[in-house]
């Protein structure tokens, strides 16, 4: 794949080049945490990659975390997640995805997005998380402001639903279908409502290859939007199939598939397979809470190396909003 290359970045509001930028003639402020949208295009494959960045505003260098959307999301998705893990230090990149993103919603409605969750679409969805990876590390090298203070040796990549496939896929999980999916750059992983694929491999084949650390998080109403399931009992045996000592399950009793999206705007309440019941409603900015809390525990333990993060993660059923049924699983 080729190397993509930088296209209508926002500073071009204030009148600036992205020329001039990786010139070193101007070097942007960031007086405060930063959001920016803009578009970077992988002209190996003629395909735009939308971006929403995440600036902290405490100085670098930040590791980098990468977020990929689910069915019918875009660059929006996961704000909460993002707006979180960007306070705490953290450059958060959220991708976009064409062909499986709000625009199929749009043109084709529920029919469409469902025929989008196809293997030629993850297939995309994974080179889009190479292609940034690729241009990140060509910002860095060429000496790009900010990109300088990122650190590619502390990547994270998440993902809801279809974009926790994308993360699984990354992280080495084993499909039917011929060639490696995974990409060595990310160190660890968050997958969103994940699941265990269609396929006729077992748990352990296809997880047991996931060599980094990843940690699952679902509960108990994370039904598959389409009727496949009802619970989030199927989307938790991911963690049965991963390595011993790698892995974690976070188990939220009463959440459901809207919960972890991670939207503040999209509380849907119709009808539908996306419609919610009014204890996943009523609970959402507690999950919300939990779960920013202990997936940045998650990142500072596994990138960063913090044992003090790694102990407050243990002691997970202290938190607030913490309930009975509530589970938190490490190794």
């Amino acid at each position: 794949m080729s190397t993509p290359l930088s296209r209508r970045d926002t500073l071009a509001l204030c009148g600036l080049s992205t020329l001039d930028v990786l010139a070193g003639r101007v070097r942007p402020a960031l007086a405060a945490a930063e959001l920016q949208d803009t578009a970077w295009i992988d002209t190996a494959r003629r395909r735009d990659i939308p971006l929403r960045l995440r600036w902290p505003a405490t100085p670098g260098p930040w590791p980098l975390l990468l977020y990929s959307h689910g069915l019918g999301g875009g660059r929006e998705g996961g704000d909460v997640w993002g707006q979180a893990w960007c306070e705490a230090g953290f450059v958060v990149a959220h991708l976009q995805h064409a062909g499986s993103d709000t625009e199929v919603l749009r043109a084709g409605g529920i029919g469409s997005l469902r025929a989008a969750g196809n293997a030629q679409q993850l297939l995309a969805r994974v080179a889009d998380v190479r292609a940034v990876l690729d241009q990140a590390t060509r910002l860095q090298r060429d000496g790009a402001p900010r990109w300088r203070d990122v650190r590619l040796d502390a990547v994270g990549l998440s993902g809801h639903s279809f974009g926790a496939l994308t993360t699984r896929a990354v992280a080495g999980q084993r499909h039917p279908m011929p060639g490696d999916l995974s990409d060595l750059r990310p160190r660890a992983f968050l997958a969103l409502s994940p699941s265990s694929s269609r396929s006729r491999l077992p748990l352990q084949e296809q997880f047991g290859g996931i060599t980094r650390p990843f940690m699952a998080v679902t509960g108990s109403l994370d039904g598959d939007p389409f009727g496949s399931y009802d619970t989030g009992e199927p989307r938790a045996q991911v963690y049965d199939g991963l390595p011993p000592g790698l892995r974690a399950l976070l188990w939220l009793d009463g959440a459901d598939h809207m919960t972890f999206s991670g939207n503040r705007q999209q509380r849907v309440r119709g009808r539908g397979p996306l419609q919610r019941a009014a204890v996943a409603q009523q609970r959402e900015d507690t999950h919300h809470a939990l779960v920013t809390r202990l997936s940045t525990l998650w990142w500072r333990w596994r990138l960063l190396g913090d044992a003090a993060a790694h102990v407050e993660l243990q002691r997970a059923p202290a938190e607030p909003g913490w309930t009975a049924q509530d589970r938190m699983t490490l190794g």
